[in-house]
């Protein structure tokens, strides 16, 4: 059967198909958003890469629960934020995420899977305590901090509905998951890390700043104050810029002064000035997933190119 718009209702094929297990599978994958993975996935490899360049140890298994603590927290944000976005009536038929809208999970089965998203990454952690050197107020002080941002973000306080989504993004796939992933490898704090975490937090928050400008009308509507509609679409286009080549400009910089094989990331530059005039002159839907993808070659050749860097020329690391 179908309904006025064609589309098919009651007991028929849609409903049946709905209900199959695969298409139940895609969309708690859907629910996952794994097109983001890469925003924790490689502050994991900068943080694992850094401690083996300042000590010359490497921890494999150190390395993999680390990456699956930290992909099992950013799972399980975006799971929340999809709970949340729905229940606040932010998300609708036009969204990139309409698992809830769509009725594709219900409520009960999207918080199940957080539930079992966060139990994934706390034990983890429990791993992790196992196999690293690091002191445990150390790594429970950063992990159970980026646990409550990740929920945070849009449940409790729900920075992400007040303006502040921005800065707690910056800080959490940034210069905290690179810290941890250091930590369970050196098995120290060193701040220095925060410097290096800079390029990879701008832009992931390239990511959420198209995200948000492209939803300002929508979210707007809905109540919530993000930082695009604080400023207007016409800044966003130029913030957007900022966070886009902000990253490059460091990479130029730390190739002349420290080591060459810090220019790599620069091969990227191209398809970040394709975005740049995607976002400003013809549309900004494509862009969040668009830069996400950056996001993943730009991070890879930022771990290589410090993998590749002889330790005595990366600044504050020995």
């Amino acid at each position: 059967m179908t309904d006025g718009n064609g589309s098919e209702t009651g007991t028929g094929v849609g409903v049946e198909r709905r209900g199959s297990p695969l298409m139940k599978l895609s969309a708690y994958v859907l629910a996952l958003r794994p097109w983001s993975f890469s925003a924790s996935l490689m502050p994991v490899l900068l943080g694992c890469t850094l401690a083996h360049k300042a000590t010359g140890e490497l921890s494999l298994l150190g390395l993999v629960t680390t990456a699956l603590t930290a992909l099992s927290v950013h799972a399980a944000g975006n799971v929340v934020n999809t709970y949340f976005d729905y229940i606040k009536g932010i998300d609708s038929k036009k969204s990139d995420d309409r698992t809830l809208v769509d009725q594709l999970l219900s409520k009960d089965e999207i918080v199940t899977l957080g539930v079992i998203l966060y139990s994934i990454g706390c034990a983890g952690f429990v791993v992790l305590t196992m196999v690293t050197p690091a002191r445990l107020e150390h790594l429970a002080l950063v992990y159970f901090g980026g646990l409550s941002s990740s929920f945070l973000y849009t449940g409790g306080v729900g920075f992400k509905y007040i303006a502040l989504g921005d800065v707690l993004i910056l800080i959490l796939f940034g210069p905290m998951t690179v810290l941890f992933s250091y930590m369970v490898q050196a098995g120290h704090v060193q701040w220095a890390t925060i410097l290096y975490a800079i390029p990879l937090a701008l832009n992931t928050e390239a990511i959420l700043h198209s995200n948000n400008t492209r939803d300002l009308e929508s979210d707007s509507r809905a109540g919530i104050v993000t930082l695009a509609i604080l400023i207007g679409s016409t800044a966003s286009e130029v913030l957007y810029a900022v966070f886009l080549f902000a990253p490059y400009t460091m990479f130029a910089v730390w190739g002349m002064k420290y080591s060459a094989m810090l220019f790599l990331p620069l091969i990227t530059i191209p398809e970040a000035f394709s975005l740049e005039r995607h976002f400003r002159t013809v549309g900004k839907g494509p862009i969040p997933k668009r830069t996400a993808k950056l996001n993943v070659y730009l991070g890879f050749l930022y771990v290589l190119g410090c993998a590749l860097s002889d330790p005595a020329k990366l600044p504050y690391i020995l």
